[in-house]
């Protein structure tokens, strides 16, 4: 996945000259042909997240379309400060692209464990908030920011994500749009990320008939869709590797109870979430490991 963000990003920059790249002293083999093609439109910052944000800003206020990379919590809990008011208070053109979501470095530990991340940036004002479910979503994602002006937040997993969608046809992003991962009827699952093929694969092997959707933006949830959702399916699953607390499955309660207190929804829908139990996981390990550690699983 992050290795298809970059290299769109790369392909993408010959005809958008506004993209420049900085990273704070890592990723080694995945950056390194942005860097050869683009020389001047690349910079390492350095191991100084928070410097690297304000030198985006900088460059934003430039005209530049600016992306920041780094692993996981380094380039967003480190630097909420300059996120919150050098990049969203002056709507700066600057996106944010942090890989290694949830447990995708789970062995070093609970420093590296990404799991509040979501909450933190969504509730920002002007964020635009990107988590992509597969390589197609991760390509598509690129493209989006590559054309979007504002704040941006890229969620990646790391690396070995199975296709979920055909990488031959076309795929285009919209923000409160949800893409089909399964066809089904009974209950709804709507994933968030890279466990969205964990959640896929559950499904096939329980033989349960339930839909599955990949959610590839947090907030901003087109009402229309929802209400359709809430009609057309007796329960609701949100599945996501974050905390419980503020994070994706929490949007989508949200965005309920807003329609349901405007009268737009005569009910509100059951709506079950599955995600990290609000508790830090103190333990090294592999990312399928943590996650059956924190119970990211649909059938308990």
């Amino acid at each position: 996945m992050r290795n298809t963000f970059i290299n769109t990003l790369c392909d993408l920059a010959a005809h958008h000259e506004d993209i420049f790249l900085l990273c704070g002293d890592l990723g080694y083999s995945v950056l390194e042909p942005f860097a050869k093609r683009y020389p001047d439109r690349f910079l390492n910052a350095g191991i100084a997240e928070q410097n690297m944000t304000q030198v985006a800003v900088g460059l934003a206020r430039e005209g530049y379309n600016v992306f920041t990379y780094s692993i996981g919590n380094f380039p967003t809990l480190r630097c909420m400060e300059q996120i919150r008011y050098d990049i969203c208070y002056h709507e700066a053109n600057v996106k944010i692209v942090a890989v290694g979501a949830g447990y995708a470095y789970g062995p070093q530990g609970v420093s590296h464990h990404t799991t509040e991340d979501l909450a933190m940036m969504r509730v920002l004002p002007g964020m635009n908030v990107c988590v992509p479910a597969d390589a197609c979503e991760a390509r598509a994602a690129a493209e989006y920011m590559a054309s979007h002006s504002g704040p941006g937040y890229v969620r990646l997993n790391k690396s070995g994500e199975p296709l979920l969608h055909d990488s031959t046809m076309p795929l285009s992003l919209t923000p409160g749009k949800f893409l089909s991962v399964r066809e089904g009827s009974g209950t709804l699952v709507l994933a968030s990320g890279a466990i969205t093929a964990l959640v896929l694969a559950e499904l096939k092997e329980s033989g349960e008939h339930w839909a599955l959707w990949s959610a590839p933006f947090v907030g901003s949830y087109d009402q229309r869709t929802l209400m359709d959702m809430a009609r057309t399916y007796t329960e609701i699953v949100t599945v996501e590797e974050h905390q419980l607390n503020g994070g994706f499955g929490s949007s989508i309660v949200e965005a309920y109870n807003d329609m349901y207190s405007q009268n737009l929804l005569p009910s509100m829908p059951k709506i079950r979430r599955i995600a990290v139990p609000n508790t830090f996981i103190g333990q090294s390990g592999t990312q399928d490991y943590l996650r059956k550690v924190a119970g990211l699983t649909l059938f308990n």
